[in-house]
């Protein structure tokens, strides 16, 4: 007896319904992973709005204390960050914070704290609070290389930064937010990498030397904002 080797009618019927629904089916997936993708950017977005809103408030807030108290602080009107000028701190190619400093440093830090951790919807977008240190590029007397000068710059915007750290918990802000700004807080030393240029695109001296308190926000993760 021969063996045909074309299908039946009704072998070539179940394969085109098996086809049928599978691509329905994966149809079906995509639109379902559209619609989670929409919502979620639309989420994101919406988020994103209200994050910056709630920095350029705390920013504008900060600007405002300062004035009032009369300090001196250039303040970022987007973001919240503040650059502080190393004669405001330190005595020259020192880390040790100045009596000056320090007293400084007791109006502004309970301000600023107080001003960013109080702005709920702020705070919980920011990932880490940044103490970052920085000099200019000035040769130090007795280096020998580029190299040498640059590790020597990063070790001294590294301490003073660490000096402003230290102190900011010593200041009378409010501290129920202590255990917050210790999760957050990170110091970084820069050394001479972010220089501050005038007008003609030359470096400023004066104004790269300085502390710097930054706000880092929190990356968004697609997966987690669809719920995965």
């Amino acid at each position: 007896m021969a063996i045909s080797g074309k299908k039946s009618k009704a072998a070539e019927a179940s394969d085109n319904i098996f086809w049928t629904t599978m691509a329905d089916l994966l149809l079906g997936l995509a639109i379902i992973f559209m619609t989670l993708f929409v919502l979620a950017m639309t989420g994101f977005s919406q988020n994103s709005v209200h994050q910056k809103q709630a920095q350029i408030e705390a920013s504008e807030e900060l600007i405002e204390k300062l004035n009032d108290e009369n300090i001196k602080a250039e303040v970022d009107k987007m973001t919240g960050d503040i650059k502080i000028s190393d004669l405001e701190l330190f005595d020259v190619n020192s880390w040790t914070l100045s009596a000056r400093g320090k007293k400084y440093l007791d109006k502004l830090v309970p301000i600023y704290i107080d001003t960013i951790f109080s702005k709920e919807e702020l705070i919980d977008g920011v990932q880490n609070i940044v103490v970052q240190g920085h000099t200019d590029s000035q040769s130090f007397a007795g280096t020998s290389s580029k190299d040498e000068q640059f590790t020597r710059n990063m070790e001294l915007s590294l301490k003073r930064a660490n000096s402003v750290a230290q102190y900011m918990f010593k200041t009378n802000y409010n501290k129920s937010y202590s255990e917050q700004l210790k999760e957050k807080m990170i110091v970084e030393g820069r050394s001479f990498s972010e220089p501050i240029l005038d007008q003609n695109g030359n470096e400023d001296y004066a104004k790269s030397r300085r502390v710097e308190l930054k706000l880092t926000i929190k990356k968004w993760d697609i997966m987690q904002a669809l719920g995965f």
